[in-house]
C-alpha cells in the first residue's frame, strides 16, 4: 500500500505537492518468480486439451492462455489484442501501444496455429472475446483458476507463463539480449533475472567434448 501511494503521490508532486510516504520504512517486499517445469508444462497442456474437448472453459480463454504462455506477452497485450495487430507477412503482432509504448512481438508455428483456429466474429475487432457486444475479454483469472486447479498448479499466476516463456530461451541456450527483445525489455537490468537458467557454455562445451571423446574410445574397443 505504501509503495502504491507514494507512486500516486509521486506523480502528483510534479505539481508542486509533497509526498507524504518519503521517509516512511517499508517492509522488504520478496520478488516472486515461478517458472513451469517440463513436467508442469505437460499437465497444463493436457489440462488445457481436456477442456477444449470436454467444455467447461470456452474457447477464448483456452486461447489467451495458450497465446500468454507461446508468446511471452502480457495478460493486457493479449487481452486487447484486434485482428487487424496481426502481421501475417512479417509474423507478428504490431501493437501500436503497450507498457513500454509501440511493440511488435513475434508469433511462431504454434502461436499462429492458435490465431487460426479462433472463432471469428464480424462485429467484434478483438481476437479475445468477451461476453460484451464488441469487447474483449476483460477477466482471465476463473478460467485460469479452473485450469491450473485442473493440472495441479495451484501456485502458479498468468504473469508466470511468460517467466516461463524466458525460461525456455533461456535453457535453450539464447542470449539475455535476445531474449529481452523477445520479450520487449527496454532495459537490460530486465532481463537479467533470467541469468541464472541459461545454460553455463563452458558446461556445454565440456560435456560435448566428453561425449565426443567417449564415442571415440567405445568405437576403439569395438
Amino acid at each position: 500500500m505504501i509503495a502504491l501511494l507514494s507512486k500516486m503521490f509521486s506523480w502528483s508532486g510534479r505539481r508542486g505537492e509533497i509526498n507524504p510516504c518519503t521517509g516512511i520504512e517499508r517492509f522488504v517486499e520478496k520478488k516472486r518468480r515461478r517458472y513451469l517445469s517440463t513436467a508442469e508444462l505437460g499437465r497444463l497442456g493436457e489440462a488445457l486439451a481436456a477442456f477444449e474437448t470436454e467444455g467447461g472453459v470456452s474457447p477464448h480463454p483456452i486461447a489467451a492462455i495458450r497465446l500468454l504462455l507461446l508468446t511471452g506477452a502480457r495478460l493486457g497485450e493479449i487481452l486487447t489484442l484486434r485482428w487487424n495487430y496481426v502481421d501475417r507477412e512479417r509474423g507478428c503482432l504490431k501493437l501500436p501501444d503497450s507498457k513500454t509504448g509501440a511493440k511488435e512481438i513475434h508469433l511462431n508455428e504454434a502461436a499462429f496455429a492458435v490465431l487460426d483456429a479462433m472463432p471469428r466474429e464480424l462485429d467484434n475487432p478483438y481476437v479475445i472475446v468477451g461476453q460484451r457486444s464488441g469487447g474483449h475479454l476483460v477477466n482471465l483469472e476463473k478460467p485460469w483458476q479452473r485450469v491450473r486447479a485442473r493440472a495441479g498448479l495451484d501456485d502458479v499466476r498468468l504473469h508466470d507463463l511468460r517467466h516461463s516463456f524466458a525460461s525456455i530461451g533461456a535453457g535453450a541456450g539464447l542470449g539475455l539480449p535476445m531474449i529481452g527483445a523477445l520479450l520487449g525489455h527496454t532495459q537490460a537490468a530486465t532481463t537479467a533475472r533470467y541469468a541464472h537458467l541459461a545454460v553455463d557454455p563452458l558446461r556445454a562445451a565440456n560435456e560435448l567434448i566428453g561425449q565426443q571423446l567417449s564415442a571415440l574410445l567405445k568405437a576403439k574397443r569395438s
